[in-house]
């Protein structure tokens, strides 16, 4: 599963997720992307899920990359305790995704597989997406 190896701190506030994301907004190092369309909290199980789907459909013939990582601590307090006694111990972990921000980018396939594949991938994903192509960036969805 996906989360950091050690953090500096155990735990983080929750912070909020306004306006568009300002990095990781273009198709990079593939030739398509799939893009977020909300802010949302991404879990590493999402994030895992999405790439099974995706790995599923390209078979052994297509490169993916994920540009997201969970590397956020989201806490949680046990189930019927009191309020006060601090905060909760650290539940998972999740990636704070903005609007417009690359989540994965996949290349060596035709345009249906990679398509087929993203579409698999968003099916998992909690918020709307979009597929791009690299040839897109005026960012119309494809």
């Amino acid at each position: 599963m996906l989360m950091p190896k050690r953090v500096k701190y155990r735990k983080q506030q929750r912070g909020r997720l306004k306006g568009e994301a300002k990095g990781g907004t273009t198709v990079a190092f593939g030739e398509w992307g799939l893009k977020a369309l909300a802010p949302y909290w991404i879990t590493a199980q999402q994030i895992e899920a999405g790439r099974i789907a995706i790995m599923r459909v390209l078979k052994k013939g297509g490169k993916l990359w994920i540009r997201v990582f969970p590397d956020k601590p989201y806490t949680k307090k046990p189930a019927e305790s009191r309020m006060g006694k601090g905060k909760g111990n650290v539940e998972g972990w999740v990636c704070p995704v903005k609007p417009g921000k690359i989540i994965y980018e996949i290349a060596g396939v035709d345009e249906e597989t990679a398509k087929e594949a993203l579409e698999y991938a968003a099916s998992k994903l909690p918020i709307p997406t979009k597929i791009v192509s690299r040839s897109s960036f005026g960012g119309e969805a494809v």
